[in-house]
């Protein structure tokens, strides 16, 4: 079937075709998928960034579309133009979101039919950022969120791979995925960039002492002390580290 992008600032992917199901991951908007096959009102899809497979609600999509830009803040609040006005909406495209221009100004973007956005909040779609802290220090705070992948939730394989994400480098969905794809490190020292796994858990360490997760007890993203998380993880879940890999090897 032909490819589409999605058109809703972000969507729920849930494992089985039914909202009562649980919801593996999320997609965001002008992210390219392929509808595997089609059940009622549901759509069972493959995204092409990751190979993630799921079901999504049926609605609108994008074809024949070609992102120029990014959102390289963690949200970007959407306008609505009325005269010379621009006006607020209650909605936002979210970090990585990919978009194309249909028209420009000074300050504003418009991405979708009267649909607007700042023009500080992109990039080129090409622009790397390599300083992976700062990507992972916008998220300080959110929620914690199964599934999630944006400022209103995310969960913590979703963190480390939305900086990989927003580069548009291959990296796996889940923790335990992610755990086969990267290449142990011997050294068993911490440095800045090393990815800490467990057992359904992962995150990063920004220096040589202080490390970042979205930790799921605690629910929401935050920086604590390297060794304070490990003695947490093993006195609360009984969990062993299992693999140190490092961030920038990828």
């Amino acid at each position: 079937m032909k490819n589409n992008f999605f058109r809703s600032p972000v969507g729920n992917i849930y494992l089985k075709p039914q909202t009562s199901s649980e919801v593996s991951s999320q997609i965001l908007f002008g992210e390219k998928f392929k509808i595997l096959s089609k059940k009622k009102k549901w759509l069972k899809i493959r995204t092409y960034y990751d190979n993630y497979v799921g079901y999504v609600k049926r609605q609108n999509f994008l074809n024949n579309f070609k992102p120029t830009k990014k959102i390289c803040k963690l949200k970007s609040k959407i306008f609505k133009k009325k005269g010379i006005s621009y006006i607020p909406t209650n909605n936002f495209l979210y970090f990585g979101s990919g978009i194309s221009i249909r028209n420009e100004n000074k300050k504003f973007i418009e991405f979708e039919k009267n649909k607007w956005i700042k023009k500080k909040d992109v990039k080129d779609i090409v622009h790397v950022q390599k300083n992976f802290i700062k990507v992972l220090k916008l998220f300080v705070n959110t929620k914690y969120l199964w599934g999630g992948k944006t400022s209103k939730g995310i969960d913590c394989s979703a963190l480390i791979q939305i900086y990989f994400f927003y580069n548009r480098t291959f990296f796996p969905r889940d923790s335990k995925d992610q755990m086969k794809y990267c290449k142990k490190k011997l050294s068993k020292k911490f440095n800045k960039g090393d990815i800490i796994f467990w057992k359904g858990h992962v995150g990063v360490c920004v220096s040589k002492s202080m490390f970042i997760h979205a930790y799921g007890p605690k629910k929401k993203v935050l920086i604590m002390p390297t060794n304070l998380t490990i003695t947490t993880i093993k006195n609360t879940a009984n969990l062993k580290i299992k693999k140190i890999s490092n961030i920038k090897r990828y």
